[in-house]
């Protein structure tokens, strides 16, 4: 299955949409049997769509793009599928691929990231027997999932989220208050794409960063110079050390890993500030998990491990519970720079895969 530029080819426009905003939605198939079912679908997926949302017109596009060389997996397709629905300016992207999926080694239907605004769909779980009936319904299902249609929200307010998806931002909106005017109209949207996200796994997934972060902490608990540091720093001091630990670590995989995407055209513009706006967020709160974890650690690291006689002679006073809880504070935010330099040494797709999850929308 090999990439295939073939240009677009246009669904049929909604008859009855003149003047109404449109959500444009790429069918992205792989060469053949894949192909044959999109070109089969998109007229029905412009219609199921029209039922659900007629506030705006869809317009679905059918491209042939075979986007992966197999063996692939989701990941994979999800970040071809991510860079043609950039280059092509489209809202929102469904792939229909012939390569399985599946999670924990259970075969899946089909796959959607909100976050990227791509779903993939698997052809050969589908079965033989009612295909496309099954593929319509899958689809639909698919976009709602992009949209953040769980079933349990608001209809109102998911229909305003598909009206803001199809409104293009005005060219004068400045940067900080185009992504502040995202944030709001789409809060709801934004907490569902970052809670798929699981960023409390975040730095678990990424053995180099948490094996430098351990070590570090080790190193800094045993240290009697780490121990005085801690007993005259201060609050504001500790929290500005703590405070730049996180920021170290969060820049590291942000910008280490491109994890931060540049809108190729005003019409992505918003997809490409909720995307960067869901990454940051998934990245601060794994960061945060870690932090917590380490200074739990710590803690009880500094409780067991560092007497109180001895922490008392290498203070130069008495120790106290506030003296362990500033010792936990510093070695935590210490553990956490060794975490970003081990977090440089991660590749750019172990971050990508430990910062993006892509959640199974159908079992097969």
């Amino acid at each position: 299955m090999t990439p295939d530029p073939t240009p677009s080819v246009a669904g049929p426009p909604d008859p009855a949409a003149p003047g109404r905003p449109d959500v444009v939605v790429g069918l992205v198939a792989a060469p053949g049997a894949a192909l044959d079912v999109a070109d089969e679908l998109a007229a029905d997926l412009a219609g199921g769509l029209r039922e659900r949302h007629p506030e705006v017109a869809w317009d679905v596009r059918v491209v042939e793009d075979g986007l992966v060389q197999p063996p692939a997996d989701d990941a994979e397709i999800v970040a071809a599928a991510r860079a043609r629905l950039l280059a092509e300016g489209w809202d929102l992207a469904v792939c229909i691929t012939d390569l399985p999926l599946s999670v924990d080694r259970r075969t899946v239907v089909a796959h959607a990231s909100p976050v990227h605004g791509v779903a993939v769909l698997s052809l050969p779980a589908l079965g033989a027997v009612g295909r496309r009936r099954r593929a319509l319904q899958t689809s639909v299902g698919l976009v709602g999932a992009l949209l953040g249609d769980d079933g349990e929200g608001d209809p109102a307010a998911l229909r305003r989220r598909v009206r803001e998806l199809a409104t293009d931002p005005a060219d004068d909106d400045g940067g900080v208050r185009f992504a502040a005017r995202v944030l709001t109209g789409n809060l709801r949207l934004l907490v569902g794409m970052v809670r798929a996200n699981r960023p409390w796994r975040l730095t678990i997934q990424l053995s180099r960063a948490l094996t430098a972060a351990v070590a570090a902490g080790v190193f800094a608990l045993v240290t009697a110079d780490i121990w005085r540091l801690a007993d005259r720093f201060g609050l504001l001091r500790l929290s500005a050390v703590g405070l730049g630990s996180v920021v170290a670590i969060c820049a590291t995989l942000v910008v280490g890993a491109e994890l931060w995407e540049r809108a190729r055209s005003r019409r992505v513009r918003k997809q490409v500030a909720l995307f960067n706006l869901a990454t940051v967020a998934t990245v601060v709160i794994g960061v945060l998990t870690l932090y917590a974890a380490l200074f739990a650690l710590a803690l009880a690291g500094a409780l067991l491990l560092v007497p109180s006689g001895l922490f008392a002679e290498g203070l130069g006073h008495r120790a106290s519970l506030v003296d362990y809880l500033e010792l936990a504070w510093l070695t935590s935010s210490l553990a956490t720079v060794g975490g970003a330099l081990g977090a440089g040494l991660e590749s750019d797709e172990a971050v990508r895969g430990a910062a993006y999850t892509h959640r199974p929308d159908a079992g097969g």
